[in-house]
């Protein structure tokens, strides 16, 4: 994260200080770094961290957000406590989560292994129709004129 990046990382320190109208010291001392680190970060000789970086937007009241290609703000990813492997791992974060899966949804089936309370889709080409099924249901208004997705192989509604 920095200049060469295209983040212009010295340019929002520089936005701060003029929105809080602060000193490079003032803002030293209201983020909790030192003076000759902010001259650095404005001159572009230093990066600051992440933590930093908040601390010191935080002053003027600032906030990151981080934006698709659109512009559109993009959330993180909800941690559900209850849906966990047997190990309480969080299951893979490209996987949609599939709670209390049907026969043939989950890989153990075919050894006739117990089905878990939740599980996931393997097959890309599968979850990639199911995500489609499923925007295609709750976008109701965006997609009144097209013609619902193709379910994956073997899934019942």
């Amino acid at each position: 994260m920095g200049e060469s990046d295209g983040f212009p990382v010295s340019g929002f320190v520089r936005r701060v200080r003029r929105i809080a109208d602060l000193s490079q010291r003032e803002l030293a001392l209201a983020s909790g770094v030192s003076q000759a680190a902010v001259s650095r970060i404005e001159a572009g000789a230093q990066v600051p961290s992440l933590r930093v970086l908040l601390r010191i937007l935080a002053v003027a009241g600032l906030r990151i957000a981080v934006v698709d290609d659109d512009r559109r703000i993009v959330l993180p990813m909800a941690d559900w406590g209850d849906t966990r492997d047997g190990a309480e791992r969080r299951y893979p974060a490209h996987l949609d989560t599939i709670l209390d899966p049907v026969r043939g949804e989950w890989w153990g089936d075919v050894y006739g292994f117990v089905r878990p309370p939740e599980t996931f889709w393997r097959d890309r080409d599968a979850r990639d129709r199911q995500r489609a099924r499923s925007q295609w249901e709750v976008r109701a208004k965006q997609h009144r004129h097209d013609p619902p997705p193709c379910f994956p192989r073997g899934y019942k509604i």
